[in-house]
């Protein structure tokens, strides 16, 4: 693979490192996750991500959604489909979520959704799950193609204080018979994990239980040990976290980005080794920041990584 040319000394290089052929396989098609303040701080996103790479946009609380239609539609222009969230508990009620809809598909031609509850405690209006928004009917009214779900590999102690999945496993029932009557395609994106195993044993169990929505799996781009532990923490990601914890103990490696290569890779020796399994996609939360992630992806995804755009750097 040629070396592309920079004007000054580059952050990555394509040949930087042999690429794993089962790495570059899992992942193909890779997904990230953006916020409009975020992605204000990208000049072109065409220089680091693949063309056709979904962009989800995540609406944090008190984000107007004038910013982040402008990021959609700055995105769409640039040549990515964009998924937008939608959290059931900031949205007040069925006309807001209408007005959303068209606003998202008047300026940016957006026709693929994230649909989960939202970090809110307190619902601002009448809706208090994804499931919610499904019933009411609208996304296939506009004729959205594509609808994701939230997937939690360790359980979610909102939905299940108790420790249990109950609740958790029921509403993926639900969205099982949901995606069966849908018109749209649907995944799982799930929360970001660290240990391939757990991972695994979540997958193998949902489809056992028949339910074989794919799964996209949330995985924490490259970033500051103490980065990491701390949006960790604050999501509430389960046994997993103790890869951290056994990383902060090593004052050898305190201070080094941790990087999601070994995560990766087992999950991808995996899948190559058991076809069937119900991991389709990577979804990327670009928590040490969306170059920092895209480099990563560059270096290490081969073919999967090149940008759609390569620029040369003044």
């Amino acid at each position: 693979m040629a070396l592309l040319k920079f004007k000054k000394k580059p952050e990555f290089t394509l040949d930087a490192a042999p690429v794993s052929p089962t790495v570059e396989a899992f992942l193909d098609g890779y997904s990230i996750e953006v916020m409009p303040r975020t992605a204000e701080k990208v000049e072109d996103f065409r220089s680091l991500l693949p063309a056709g790479t979904r962009v989800y946009i995540a609406h944090i609380e008190g984000t107007p959604i004038e910013d982040m239609v402008a990021t959609a539609k700055r995105l769409a222009h640039e040549g990515y489909p964009v998924m937008p969230h939608f959290p059931a508990r900031i949205i007040k009620d069925e006309a807001t979520l209408t007005d959303w809809i068209a606003r998202y598909q008047g300026e940016a031609g957006v026709d693929q959704a994230l649909l989960l509850a939202g970090g809110v405690a307190t619902p601002h209006g009448k809706f208090d799950s994804s499931m919610q928004l499904m019933e009411t009917g609208l996304f296939g009214k506009a004729g959205f193609k594509r609808l994701h779900v939230a997937g939690h590999p360790e359980g979610n102690k909102d939905i299940d204080p108790d420790g249990s999945d109950k609740n958790v496993m029921d509403a993926l029932r639900w969205k099982q018979r949901f995606a069966e009557s849908s018109d749209a395609q649907m995944a799982l994106a799930t929360q970001f994990c660290f240990e391939a195993a757990p991972v695994i044993k979540w997958a193998d169990r949902l489809k056992a239980e028949g339910i074989d929505i794919p799964i996209h799996i949330g995985v924490a781009g490259p970033a500051k040990l103490q980065t990491l532990i701390k949006f960790a923490v604050a999501c509430g990601v389960g046994p997993s976290l103790k890869v951290l914890q056994k990383r902060a103990k090593d004052v050898t490696k305190l201070l080094l980005p941790f990087e999601p290569t070994e995560f990766i890779a087992d999950l991808a020796a995996h899948k190559a080794a058991n076809p069937d399994f119900n991991i389709e996609r990577v979804h990327f939360f670009p928590l040490g920041g969306i170059k920092t992630n895209a480099n990563w992806a560059i270096e290490h995804a081969g073919a999967s990584g090149v940008p759609a755009q390569p620029v040369e750097i003044a």
